[in-house]
């Protein structure tokens, strides 16, 4: 029987359409049971039976009609020939320079305190190229770097503050480092749709030490614990040695209290400056520049410019302003929790310095 009418193509266009065709059923999972085309081979698509004879491709049969069923006449112009041009498809290389350095792979350590020298692994490839790493653009430690993988020490958090910020790293070039995740481990490699491009990311958490000891200061600074002994008139250097308790140092043979009795380290603030002078292991000399002061750091003030110290105080909250550094500190005698030093200054007059307090190992 006949459904449809009969259109011969030329030559050319049988072989690209054909071409196209297979390429489609390829795709689909779909193609001939043999192949090259030969004559007399019927293929099926969209319910039209496709002959394959000698140069030329008839359409016209039944899906499922014999190849060799001759459709009836039918009176019509002859249809017109049309030339397909088929575009061969081009795949982009993948070929890359195999001796660049990559990574592949997301770290598995991403948050660490603020006050930094958490360690970071990033494995990949040629990595021991890799000469300039920085965390929310704070120069990190390389620690080692193989062709497998380079190990840093994350730096101090800018500013001691929280919050998640990019790793970046850089070739010996000083190229960056590209990332490349294959195979496919997240859904972004994967071409979902709104998923967000992997990144190396590290995210600055509070330090536990810290936190413990400014809880400590913000607890007791107008409530005296009453586990150590208060000393009238002169306790702020009693209150600041505590809160480092508290932050987890421990006592040693100059800096020590027991029931009631305690070293001139832990009560004066001039013996106590001379104690941390001497363990540089425990603190760093900031001398007046408060631009790297963080919380937990300590604040001692010489009211008459006399070189003798007079207070001792303990830092609570830090501002970075278009103004400059604002820092706050908690404190006995002056009983405080959050007393600006510049307050502190105008009214007592003479002059102060900072230490920068480390955790004990």
């Amino acid at each position: 029987m006949h459904h449809g009418s009969t259109r011969t193509f030329t030559s050319p266009t049988l072989i690209s359409t054909v071409r196209l065709l297979a390429s489609r059923k390829h795709r689909r999972g779909l193609h001939a049971s043999h192949s090259p085309f030969t004559a007399g081979t019927a293929l099926v698509s969209c319910g039209l039976a496709l002959t394959v004879t000698a140069g030329a491709l008839t359409v016209g049969a039944t899906a499922g009609a014999s190849a060799t069923d001759a459709p009836a006449s039918v009176s019509a112009a002859p249809a017109p020939v049309h030339k397909a041009t088929v575009k061969p498809i081009t795949t982009p290389s993948t070929t890359a320079d195999a001796s660049r350095p990559v990574i592949d792979a997301l770290p598995v350590v991403t948050s660490g305190p603020v006050t930094g020298g958490t360690t970071i692994t990033l494995s990949g490839e040629n990595l021991a190229d890799v000469t300039t790493v920085t965390v929310g653009g704070q120069p990190a430690a390389v620690l080692s770097a193989t062709d497998a993988a380079v190990t840093v020490a994350a730096p101090a958090a800018a500013a001691y503050s929280e919050g998640t910020v990019p790793i970046d790293v850089l070739d010996d070039a000083g190229d960056a480092v590209p990332v490349d995740l294959t195979p496919a481990t997240t859904l972004a490699d994967l071409g979902v749709k709104g998923a967000a491009t992997p990144e190396l990311t590290f995210s600055y958490t509070p330090d536990e030490h810290i936190t413990a000891q400014t809880d400590y200061m913000l607890a007791y600074w107008s409530s005296y614990n009453p586990v150590y002994a208060a000393i009238s008139g002169a306790d702020c250097a009693n209150f600041a040695s505590q809160g480092l308790i508290a932050r987890g140092w421990t006592m040693d043979s100059e800096w020590w209290y027991s029931n009631g009795q305690s070293s001139p380290a832990w009560i004066s603030s001039t013996a106590f400056s001379d104690y941390l002078l001497a363990h540089p292991e425990r603190a760093t000399y900031l001398g007046n520049d408060r631009s790297n002061v963080k919380v937990g750091d300590i604040v001692q003030f010489d009211w008459d410019s006399s070189g003798d110290l007079d207070h001792t105080t303990t830092v609570t909250r830090v501002d970075h302003t278009a103004d400059g550094v604002k820092i706050y500190v908690a404190g006995h005698t002056k009983d405080s929790d959050y007393w600006d030093i510049d307050d502190a200054i105008a009214t007592g007059g003479g002059n102060l310095q900072f230490w920068s307090i480390k955790n004990q190992a």
